[in-house]
């Protein structure tokens, strides 16, 4: 695809009513599937899409969605989509009633069902979709020190979709007991052929063509890391996501934080103000600066593996990239 100056995305795609359309980037267990399905607006798809010179299409024709602890309250439309047709992984079941424990991780955390996209009753079919409007980053911190929303400028961007980051937790991947920092370049390593510069030089260019505002969420912890912090919940991440969708955000007033240089909003509709700043939320100021500055330096040493190789024609960006990087 990135031959025929088509960009392909490790992504989730939605649509609002009004024709505008927000993009999802994230790994396991960051939210993309379940943040995209979202019943006030039509689903184009959860997880892989194209950005070609007329819009966004899905490649992919159904969902893969994890089902540990799910419920028909929080998240109904993937609830209403596990029927006949869909296949469940990992899961344990009832043998005699054959009724599916949700909440059962014996097997693994990482529980999934996979559906038609049709199974989603606001699916837009076909899918396809006009120029996005939002590009937005999704980050499971476990280290509690980003904040649950910051807008981002297009170096930033750029900078935070070539590290990928996120922070595995238990039972996202075999083996994973403790949290531990994981970099994934352009939200998906395992999938991109080109270096990853070029797929942010394309990502660049679409956006600036089109205006899209670039966005980094932390759907992880909050007031401590994990094991002292709680996960930010659900319903807070939704309202900020709606804040992005409706434009609202692009008019709020703004902050900016330390090290990371992010900027952060004072207020949005339906979420506490004091876990906007993450630093507020922590008890311990101390401890707070010295993880934030661990998690920098995590950043400062991924991002090394980008500049240490000769990038040819995309070379030009790095610099610009590099200094909306943590500063420390």
């Amino acid at each position: 695809m990135p031959k025929r100056k088509i960009l392909s995305l490790h992504s989730g795609c939605n649509m609002g009513k009004d024709g505008d359309v927000a993009l999802f980037f994230g790994l396991s267990g960051t939210g993309k599937t379940t943040l995209s399905t979202d019943h006030n607006r039509y689903l184009i798809g959860d997880d892989e899409h194209c950005w070609s010179e007329t819009g966004v299409s899905n490649i992919e024709g159904g969902c893969y969605a994890k089902c540990i602890d799910l419920s028909r309250e929080k998240e109904p439309d993937i609830w209403n989509a596990i029927k006949f047709g869909t296949v469940l992984e990992n899961v344990v079941f009832d043998e005699h009633t054959r009724e599916v424990d949700y909440t059962d991780k014996s097997v693994t955390e990482n529980t999934r069902a996979a559906y038609p996209i049709e199974y989603i009753p606001n699916s837009k079919i076909p899918c396809v979709g006009p120029h996005p409007k939002n590009v937005i980053l999704l980050a499971c911190d476990a280290f509690g020190v980003l904040p649950p929303v910051s807008k981002l400028d297009l170096a930033q961007t750029m900078y935070h979709f070539i590290s990928g980051y996120t922070a595995l937790v238990a039972g996202t991947e075999e083996g994973v007991k403790e949290p531990r920092a994981t970099f994934s370049a352009c939200f998906g390593a395992a999938f991109i052929m080109l270096h990853p510069t070029k797929y942010a030089a394309m990502l660049a260019e679409k956006m600036q063509a089109q205006g899209a505002t670039g966005w980094l969420v932390n759907t992880g912890w909050s007031g401590g890391s994990y094991g002292s912090g709680s996960r930010i919940k659900l319903a807070y991440t939704r309202k900020i996501i709606d804040a992005i969708h409706s434009g609202s955000l692009l008019n709020a007033t703004y902050q900016k934080t330390e090290i990371f240089g992010l900027e952060i909003p004072n207020e949005v509709e339906g979420v506490p103000s004091e876990i906007l700043e993450p630093m507020n939320a922590w008890e311990d100021k101390v401890a707070y600066k010295d993880t934030l500055l661990k998690l920098a330096g995590l950043f400062r040493n991924n991002f090394e593996t980008f500049t240490s190789h000769k990038i040819g024609e995309y070379g030009k960006l790095t610099e610009e990239i590099l200094a909306a990087g943590p500063n420390f």
